[in-house]
């Protein structure tokens, strides 16, 4: 990380792969949309959507995983649609990436229901009226749900996924009952992928995954134990955060 330069540092994902200015206030990415762009199945000439894509953290992770195809970021926050276009700039990937301001609650035209191959999304993970959220604006945005709760979330997803396409959200465990309420009935194939901090410790994140119009069961996956006993990444998590690799769900 360098230090901040108007108001900005620039930091490295993937090993160095992808540089990322984003705001030294406020929300800033770390390894969850590192993670959350490793679990995406996709192939050259997909397209996907990256909703409350932040600064394009998750969005230019995986066009750099996957070379060929093509991701459009949605943000609310206009000056981190404006940071994420010079991100893209930045790492060469703005003939494939894009990044559109708009609210799920009332978006883009530009964005055609059920117009992608996959949709990924980092949602906030506090619920409305549940947590004191932080004072900092930008950051409160981005953690704490505001008119558009997990339901709004996971119904967008849906509705821009084509057919058979994949959502794919990285959340708290904790709200794990939440989504699987809103993928029931709307989406099969469902995968549960804990990210465990270590070995004996309780996940706290859990990537889902789960395809529209499909009715296969869902499957608990064995997940991805983060750290080992001395603190560092463990050999698989490093192969993904450091290496690019893709996470097998």
């Amino acid at each position: 990380m360098t230090q901040p330069t108007g108001g900005q540092t620039e930091d490295k994902l993937m090993g160095g792969r992808v540089v990322l200015r984003q705001p030294a206030d406020g929300f800033r990415a770390a390894i969850d949309p590192v993670l959350l762009a490793a679990s995406v199945p996709a192939t050259v000439r997909d397209s996907v959507l990256d909703i409350g894509t932040g600064t394009g953290a998750a969005a230019l992770c995986l066009a750099r995983r996957v070379p060929g195809i093509r991701v459009t970021g949605l943000e609310l926050q206009r000056d981190l649609v404006r940071i994420a276009g010079e991100n893209a700039a930045l790492n060469e990937l703005e003939a494939t990436v894009a990044f559109v301001f708009g609210d799920i609650l009332n978006p883009p035209p530009r964005l055609a229901p059920s117009g992608f191959d996959h949709v990924i999304a980092n949602p906030p993970y506090l619920e409305a009226g549940t947590a004191t959220l932080p004072e900092n604006e930008a950051r409160r945005a981005a953690v704490g749900e505001g008119a558009a709760d997990l339901k709004a979330w996971v119904r967008f997803a849906l509705s821009m996924v084509r057919p058979k396409g994949t959502v794919t959200f990285i959340h708290r465990a904790d709200r794990i009952d939440g989504l699987l309420t809103e993928l029931h009935g709307r989406a099969g194939e469902i995968v549960v992928f804990p990210l465990w901090p270590a070995i004996g410790k309780p996940a706290k994140r859990v990537l889902v995954r789960a395809r529209r119009d499909i009715a296969t069961p869902t499957r608990l996956a064995p997940g991805l134990i983060l750290h080992a006993a001395d603190g560092k990444f463990t050999a698989e998590a490093e192969a993904v955060l450091r290496d690019g690799w893709g996470l097998v769900l």
